[in-house]
């Protein structure tokens, strides 16, 4: 007996087997959301590739519903492993947004889906603009094709600046995406940037990229000192992630919870899928949050079973975290930043302010200092919204503080030798003092074990 594993009104006249809970590649599936996803891609892997898309034409909702209620990552791989290459070809051409979407598929698969998608898209919105329909129809194409014009726009780089990569694509609403920088596949340190209220994939999706792009450059630049300063250290490589992968509020909203429930939910997706797509090779991760995303963070580090290495919040307004000992973060790198002048950390609106003494965090300074590598003067963030301006500096002031205090605490040495960085105030003969969070310098000690 077989009958249809999507709750849709599909015709009778073709359904996909169902096989039992647990068979095949998703064996330790349980129960749960889950199980519905991994029930629906073994029946898929088990179709004639030539039955795909009769079988996604017979369901319009399978596609969001397998979204939805996404496997662990790690089966994800195994599954995708698995198909043959003419079931993976007939899937990407189908379901673009399935492949694009689903944590565990490889990146650059990911990668050429979600452009398809959004090729696609723009297209459809481009005719529908230039047909005769309605106003309202227009409109709503209008707004739509600027967001997708956005994404498409901040995909473009010249040769200078570091590879582009789509891996999140959502074109409905007001839109998810994330675009990293650099290899996920290969980068020993990974930054995902967490953005707060406000931020919108056609307002602010540019913008974010750049911050992204600002955040590569500059720790590749303290990498690349720290290899020259250590035997250690060879020709290792950074990807930053410009994540905007949830609804992110608006002054209507933005007192509830509900949109942090669904940044904590795709973000840990996100970064589990990236330990599963790594397997034995796990890069250091970071994250670097700002405003209504530090709590969408900390509620992913703090609500899920997994671990990343360094967190930096600026501007937060708080989590129902209580301390660092509630963050899955290693050794405790957790990093906090809030400028003058700027009331959202001390409102603790969500939860503690992890600011306070109490707290545990460390003390990440926003307020200037100079850059002990360019030599540079870097401004002070003031209020809640400069600390990623580029134009006053302060974009290096809080993010090139943070990739410093992450990079230098998570040095990866084989034993017995082990660098250790201590980070200290160092005195200008002017009498003026660099932070030793936005300028720090390095001392490397060797120390045999």
């Amino acid at each position: 007996m077989s009958q249809s594993v999507v709750t849709s009104d599909a015709p009778p006249s073709f359904v996909g087997p169902v096989l039992e809970p647990g068979a095949g590649v998703f064996a330790l599936s349980s129960g749960g959301p889950a199980s519905f996803g991994a029930q629906t891609l073994t029946t898929l892997s088990r179709l004639p590739a030539s039955s795909i898309s009769q079988y996604f034409a017979a369901r319009p909702a399978a596609v969001e519903q397998i979204l939805a209620a996404q496997p662990p990552a790690q089966e994800v791989a195994l599954w995708w492993g698995d198909l043959d290459a003419e079931r993976r070809t007939s899937l990407e051409l189908v379901a673009p947004r399935l492949v694009g979407n689903l944590e565990g598929v490889p990146y650059t698969i990911r990668d050429t889906s979600n452009r398809t998608m959004l090729s696609q898209t723009i297209s459809d919105l481009t005719t529908v603009m230039n047909s005769d329909a309605g106003r309202a129809v227009q409109q709503s194409a209008h707004q739509q094709l600027n967001m997708l014009s956005s994404i498409s726009e901040s995909l473009t780089a010249d040769a200078a600046n570091p590879e582009r990569t789509l891996v999140t694509l959502d074109v409905s609403g007001q839109g998810r995406a994330a675009i990293v920088l650099g290899d996920l596949n290969e980068a020993d340190y990974v930054s995902f940037l967490v953005p707060g209220m406000f931020f919108t994939i056609e307002g602010q999706m540019s913008y974010w990229v750049d911050a992204a792009n600002e955040l590569y450059c500059q720790q590749q630049i303290w990498l690349d000192r720290i290899e020259s300063e250590s035997p250690f250290v060879h020709n290792e490589s950074v990807a930053t992630v410009a994540w905007i992968g949830y609804d992110t509020p608006n002054l209507t909203n933005v007192g509830a919870i509900d949109n942090a429930d669904q940044g904590r939910d795709t973000l840990a997706a996100a970064i589990l899928g990236l330990q599963a797509e790594r397997g034995n090779d796990q890069p250091y991760i970071s994250i670097v949050a700002h405003s209504y995303g530090t709590t969408a963070a900390m509620m992913a580090l703090s609500e899920y079973d997994f671990e990343i290495d360094a967190l930096a919040l600026v501007g937060s307004p708080g989590s129902p975290a209580e301390s660092v000992a509630d963050l899955h973060v290693r050794d405790g790198n957790v990093f906090v930043g809030e400028a003058a002048w700027d009331p959202i950390p001390n409102s603790s609106y969500f939860g503690p302010d992890p600011g306070a003494a109490s707290f545990g965090a460390k003390s990440l300074s926003v307020s200037g200092g100079v850059d002990i590598i360019t030599g540079q003067p870097l401004a002070a963030s003031v209020g809640h919204n400069e600390y990623f301006t580029p134009a006053a500096k302060q974009c290096e002031t809080s993010r090139c503080c943070a990739l410093a205090e992450v990079i230098s605490s998570s040095l990866k040495v084989p034993p017995p030798s082990i660098a250790h960085f201590r980070w200290h105030r160092t005195e200008k003969a002017d009498g003026q003092t660099t932070s030793p969070a936005s300028s720090a310098s390095i001392d490397l000690v060797r120390a045999r074990s």
